[in-house]
């Protein structure tokens, strides 16, 4: 029988006037591994931090068995600025003790790329302090998972990692023996680890087994069995629920309750999408012409990161983009957006790129577009436009659509400068789609969004008639809301992935299988002595050329997320200081500083890409 490591008995939880947790009363059992999911702002984190034990319940009792040994992953790192990378994750371990260590080399290849750290200046001998924010992150989560906890408690694990780095960490979760709580809004990486839920809302935690996909099942049951109202029977759930079921059965773990009950729920409700109706609208939008482009060349200062490239991105189409860090897929969105901009007047460094006449673009950056601090979200959101068509005959005023958005009524009425990161980018997304755009783009949509806000996006954009192209590490998000995957593997071509991200992390792996052993394959078939002498120097040149390519690629990487974390805290200080034009100014020329110095490290990547 498993042991209970952690009890939570009827414990309760009060900020100001709201009760976050009230009552609770919870169990973790020796080879758990619990997701837990919610809104925003409903208690996710202070249930695991007091889970923890680091912030006290107001009321109720956490204890936890003698002797448990606890990893605790927080959304900030408690390092020592002063250490190094060595320091932190293997301690006072010799070489060849850590190196002769499985599960020491699979955390720093999975996490880093490489034994040697390729992307950190100095390797493991890195001196933490001066790293940026997703960094410091994964050192932390690398300093976890080297070590043998009893219970593992995550707090969105998965940021800062990019579709391979989550395919790994869910792998490594998965094969250990520790018992795991584990905060997060992907979807995909909750189905892939975990075999218990907990549904923080209201102040309740509602458990459900399996992982999300049954989550969804089992949610859409328990409202069936209480019987709520007509109006409760449609929300969202339902309509996740069909998709889940129609499109991605072999999502679902052994039902854990009665699936013939859920599936009543479902049995009037269509297909997500209507595709041939959506095509069908789409086309009397937008004309048979979206943007096709004719061997086209897009660069990056002097560097070609995408060449001869002839596609076609017709009305409709719904295109999840992928890549690796560098490869374009940004510069390509930019490059689209410039064209449509200027109506075909600026057009890539070479080819061309023809423009619909009747294209109206809609570009949701990974930066949060910055509005007037005093505004109110409903005044925001007017400021677009009163009413919206979304298609099919679904017309939404701006407080319909916020309400669907999550903001209710009285949170309509809340000023922008007291909303959270979350809440801008919702904010931000409500915006473009208030303009009825026919164009979608959309690069990292998901950042900073709940589980609720996201299946309201996706239900949003089912019924969206126009073109949608999304970049995102979100496979959840890309699967659900597009029917094609577009690949840049960083050779500068586009490449079409019929099996969607399955196959481009098989691509990906044959690629990095190539770099480490081609060259070692190469001199193995060698067939004589004479060939063998003339031929080596020049692959172990080689060989050494392509790993000293890849480092610095890592290198460049990280250099460019640094990037990333500083345009946040500018676009943050640009919030904070909106009435201060001259601060302002001085604030986006920053910006636009780090902007080129971002151009030059991607066409600096892409130059290695080659090499290497």
């Amino acid at each position: 029988m498993a042991v209970n490591l952690v009890n939570v008995e009827a414990v309760s939880k009060v900020y100001g006037t709201r009760a976050l947790l009230d009552g609770v009363s919870l169990g973790v059992s020796e080879g758990d591994r619990i997701g837990v999911v919610g809104r925003n702002g409903d208690g996710k984190t202070t249930l695991i931090r007091m889970l923890a034990k680091l912030e006290e319940a107001d009321s109720g009792r956490i204890t936890h068995i003698g002797g448990l040994v606890l990893g605790v992953l927080t959304q900030h790192d408690s390092l020592d600025p002063a250490a190094t990378v060595r320091h932190e994750i293997i301690g006072d371990l010799a070489d060849h003790e850590w190196a002769g260590n499985a599960k020491i080399r699979d955390v720093l290849t999975g996490l880093f790329g490489g034994l040697d750290l390729p992307g950190f200046g100095q390797g493991l001998d890195t001196v933490i302090g001066p790293l940026s924010g997703g960094e410091r992150r994964r050192i932390a989560l690398a300093k976890l998972l080297v070590g043998e906890p009893d219970l593992l408690v995550l707090d969105e694990p998965t940021n800062h990692l990019d579709v391979e780095g989550i395919a790994w960490l869910a792998q490594h979760l998965r094969a250990r023996r520790s018992a795991l709580v584990c905060v997060t809004h992907d979807r995909w990486f909750l189905d892939q680890v975990c075999t218990r839920m907990w549904d923080v809302q209201g102040g309740s935690v509602h458990e459900y087994e399996g992982g999300y996909s049954d989550y969804v099942f089992a949610r859409a049951e328990r409202e069936r069995i209480a019987a709520t109202e007509e109006t409760k029977r449609q929300n969202l759930v339902r309509k996740e629920l069909a998709w889940l079921r129609r499109g991605a059965p072999a999502r679902t773990s052994k039902p854990r309750f009665r699936v013939e009950a859920a599936n009543e729920l479902i049995a009037d409700v269509p297909p997500p999408r209507d595709t041939s109706a959506l095509m069908k609208f789409a086309n009397s939008r937008l004309g048979k012409t979206v943007f096709d482009l004719e061997d086209v060349t897009v660069q990056a200062g002097p560097k070609t990161l995408l060449k001869h490239l002839t596609w076609q991105l017709g009305p409709g189409d719904r295109v999840g983009l992928v890549g690796v860090n560098g490869s374009g897929k940004t510069s390509l969105l930019r490059a689209l957006t410039e064209a449509a901009r200027t109506l075909g007047d600026i057009q890539p460094a070479a080819g061309k790129v023809v423009v619909g006449k009747t294209v109206k673009l809609a570009y949701l950056s990974q930066e949060v577009s910055e509005l007037n601090p005093t505004l109110r979200v409903l005044e925001a959101v007017q400021q677009v436009r009163d009413r919206v068509d979304l298609g099919k005959g679904r017309e939404m005023t701006a407080g319909q659509l916020c309400e669907q958005f999550g903001f209710t009524k009285e949170k309509q009425w809340t000023p922008v400068r007291d909303l959270s990161g979350g809440e801008r980018r919702r904010l931000q997304i409500l915006r473009l789609l208030m303009d009825e755009p026919n164009v979608l783009f959309l690069d990292e949509p998901t950042n900073d969004l709940d589980i609720e806000t996201l299946t309201q996006l996706e239900d949003v954009l089912d019924t969206w008639p126009g073109s949608l192209v999304v970049i995102s590490h979100d496979r959840f998000f890309i699967e659900r809301t597009t029917d094609k995957v577009y690949a840049l593997m960083g050779d500068a071509t586009l490449r079409n992935l019929p099996r969607g991200l399955d196959e481009y992390l098989e691509r990906r792996r044959q690629m990095i299988e190539s770099a480490v052993y081609a060259p070692s394959a190469a001199s193995a078939h060698s067939s004589s002595a004479s060939s063998s002498s003339v031929t080596a120097p020049a692959r172990k040149k080689a060989a050494s050329d392509a790993r000293a390519a890849n480092k610095e690629m890592q290198k460049l990487e990280r250099q460019m997320e640094k990037l990333s974390d500083k345009e946040t805290k500018l676009h943050g200080q640009i919030a904070d200081n909106a009435t201060d034009f001259e601060k302002v100014a001085l604030l986006d020329a920053e910006l636009r500083d780090l902007a080129t110095t971002r151009d030059e490290l991607e066409t600096r990547w892409m130059e290695l890409a080659e090499d290497a």
